[in-house]
């Protein structure tokens, strides 16, 4: 009897014979193979792999686990097995800017984001209704150049407590601690316009309109210590012309980042990304993956 999908991550130093011991195994194991992405960087030398299968046989996760420790250890891996049924729990945290967090809101009930999201984080009071309007609780953590100490203590206790797998910064404007950012390496995830480093402050759209940019971005990348340097998963731009006022640089500007954070936490939540030193591997989804999530 067929089991639930599991996904298989691996990642080692490349070298002959890897996707045979890897498949031979599912096989063995009485396992069929219904997706498969792989990557060699040539550059680096490493071996990315991205397997789902199913087993047939009814063997659960925790025995092909197990069983294929010998091949990982033969082989240098780092792998990861996953039941594709579980839902990553994800604290969202936001400042006063609200398109990102309620784009997540809305691919969240419809969905089309399989996450459960168990709270979002602000420090101001803006959305604190639209949240508690969802059911989800809302947590307001005030932060000072006083206080930040304080608050950040603040903030990892509810990590804690909600067992968060992954945290989103939907236009968080507050700069987390150096050693948050090394506790949930690979874990935190930002995004912003892709104007960066030619127009930095508040108004960056009013002044890429100044300057008569016809190219908007945005950017989604893992958090770092190194400020909006960290490894990038996604972007995207929208073109634009000089027909086109200030606040259409923003609607669209906004939009753009709406797509590409959701993009970036869907590949996240399924683990399609690799992180690569200072880059990242990320596989595509799987044909109709989309479409199953928003019927669901």
């Amino acid at each position: 009897m067929a089991t639930g999908t599991i996904v298989l991550t691996v990642a080692c130093k490349s070298r002959r014979g890897i996707v045979a011991a890897i498949s031979g195994y599912l096989a063995g194991m009485g396992c069929n193979i219904v997706d498969s992405s792989q990557f060699d960087d040539l550059e680096s030398g490493m071996f990315f792999m991205r397997i789902s299968f199913l087993s047939e046989e009814g063997r659960n996760r925790t025995e092909l686990e197990e069983g294929f420790s010998e091949i990982a250890e033969t082989f240098g891996m780092i792998t990861e097995m996953h039941d594709e049924t579980h839902r990553m729990k994800v604290l969202i945290m936001v400042s006063r800017f609200g398109h990102c967090l309620n784009d997540l809101l809305y691919r969240w009930k419809i969905g089309a984001l399989p996450i459960d999201i168990v709270g979002v984080v602000s420090n101001h009071f803006d959305y604190q209704k639209v949240v508690v309007n969802h059911d989800i609780p809302y947590h307001h953590i005030k932060v000072t150049k006083e206080n930040k100490s304080k608050a950040e203590a603040a903030l990892a206790e509810l990590i804690e407590q909600t067992g968060t797998d992954l945290i989103v910064l939907a236009r968080y404007m507050q700069v987390l601690s150096d050693d948050l950012c090394r506790k949930m390496s690979g874990r935190i995830i930002n995004i912003h316009h892709s104007f960066l480093p030619s127009f930095k402050g508040a108004n960056p759209y009013k002044q890429a309109f100044e300057r008569g940019v016809k190219l908007i971005g945005a950017t989604a990348h893992y958090v770092t210590a190194d400020l909006d340097e960290g490894p990038i998963i996604e972007q995207d731009v929208a073109r634009i012309s000089h027909a086109q006022s200030a606040e259409d640089y923003i609607s669209i500007g906004r939009d753009v980042e709406s797509q590409v954070l959701a993009r970036a936490i869907h590949a996240h939540i399924h683990h399609r990304i690799f992180i690569n030193g200072n880059r990242t591997v990320v596989f595509p989804a799987s044909p109709g993956s989309y479409a199953s999530e928003r019927m669901g």
